[in-house]
């Protein structure tokens, strides 16, 4: 496409995230979270949001080269500091219900040959200092979206110029997003509408568990007796309800903590804060992974298993369809926003409350004895393929198909 060509898909872009992703409500303000790579997106957002009635947008900016530099040059014991101020900042944003998005960009590669050790000690550090944000997780319009920054467009197609790369990550960020559609936000409702009846349908079935096998995989995962599925769209207490993550194809639940045996192969990369993690598999035991096997990367995931207590356990389960666009489209992402679209997929680590009856409205000890998991981390990666199988089981120890071969077993 021509460059007025691509101006344009750039702002309709920026219209479908305003309008679906955040749903921006006139007196609202805007913060934005990118790279300085995502500057010519983050202004079309900006312009949109202010056309919606945005009362101002606030950019907060990072630099994934200084990010890096301070991995290799800065000492080790500083790498846990953090601002006052940025807490503060999202302090004031959440009790003001303030909207959020965030831009996912990242160089797969940032972190390689980084030692594990420091990139976990930042990680549990950054964590603990916003652990008490997290009473705010459901109070303001939130969501995560992406741009074809230079190095992410490199890694998804090596081999050619960089303009050329950005160009095709474009033109797959825009498909996979139904950017490309004549009306991309009716787009958007109509796919909307669709999830919402699967979720609706599993949560009315209220399996006690799911089975999942597949190459490499032989895995059951218990549901709490109260959970509830979710996808499509979120609703927060400022009274909006939006699509979080653009694009979306998932619907998804909690797992019960202490109820996941067996092993599961991954069937994509994890990307950890740039360090890749690729080919691997993690042995369940009573909720808790105990083995991790993998050809690049184990380390890095051993050190995010070993975050906290519960970080080996696991807090969302998701299914999505193989013939899902992301996934027709036959490459990797490299990036979890879009690949665990292509796939169905599991997270370590925190359970969302929504996904529980009643979850939002219990304290910690509560949601736990329920079944729900309380961590640092939440961190998804993919385990669906055209050859995987799961199969809903009742209370009662009936058996019915959700999934074969990777595909919706039931119609709706």
């Amino acid at each position: 496409m021509n460059e007025q060509e691509f101006d344009q898909m750039l702002a309709k872009y920026a219209d479908v995230v305003v309008r679906v992703g955040l749903n921006l409500r006139k007196g609202q303000k805007l913060s934005i979270r990118g790279i300085i790579e995502d500057a010519p997106f983050i202004r079309k957002v900006a312009e949109s949001a202010y056309k919606a009635g945005a009362t101002y947008v606030d950019v907060l900016w990072s630099d994934e080269k200084i990010s890096r530099i301070r991995f290799e040059h800065a000492d080790p014991e500083t790498l846990g500091e953090t601002p006052n101020w940025l807490f503060t900042r999202y302090e004031e944003h959440y009790k003001n219900g303030d909207a959020e998005l965030a831009i996912l960009s990242t160089d797969p590669d940032l972190l390689a040959g980084i030692n594990p050790d420091l990139i976990a000690k930042e990680r549990t550090a950054r964590a603990k200092k916003f652990e008490p944000l997290r009473k705010y997780e459901n109070a303001a319009n939130w969501c995560v979206v992406a741009t074809a920054s230079p190095a992410w467009a490199r890694k998804v197609f090596p081999g050619i110029s960089t303009a050329e790369a950005q160009s095709k990550l474009w033109e797959a960020i825009f498909n996979s997003c139904r950017i490309d559609l004549p009306d991309p936000v009716q787009a958007w409702r109509d796919h909307t509408n669709k999830l919402l009846k699967y979720k609706d349908y599993l949560s009315a079935k209220h399996f006690s568990s799911l089975k999942y096998k597949g190459p490499g995989t032989d895995l059951t995962i218990g549901l709490p007796e109260k959970h509830i599925w979710q996808g499509a769209e979120a609703s927060f207490t400022n009274g909006i309800t939006c699509t979080v993550n653009i694009p979306t194809e998932e619907v998804f639940t909690l797992p019960h903590k202490d109820k996941v045996n067996g092993t599961v192969k991954a069937t994509r990369p994890l990307n950890l804060m740039g360090a890749m993690v690729e080919d691997f598999s993690v042995t369940f035991e009573n909720g808790r992974a105990v083995k991790v096997a993998a050809q690049k990367g184990g380390q890095d995931l051993q050190k995010l298993i070993d975050t906290d207590e519960n970080a080996c356990r696991l807090g969302e389960v998701a299914l999505v369809p193989n013939s899902s666009p992301i996934s027709q489209r036959g490459h990797l992402f490299y990036n979890t926003l879009f690949d665990e679209n292509a796939s169905c997929h599991i997270a370590l680590g925190s359970a969302y409350r929504d996904t529980m009856q009643g979850g939002e409205e219990m304290t910690d000890e509560e949601f736990q004895s329920h079944g729900g998991n309380k961590s640092l981390i939440h961190t998804d990666f993919m385990i669906g393929s055209a050859e995987l199988d799961i199969e809903g089981i009742r209370e009662d120890g009936g058996v019915e198909p959700i999934m074969r071969k990777g595909e919706w077993a039931f119609e709706l």
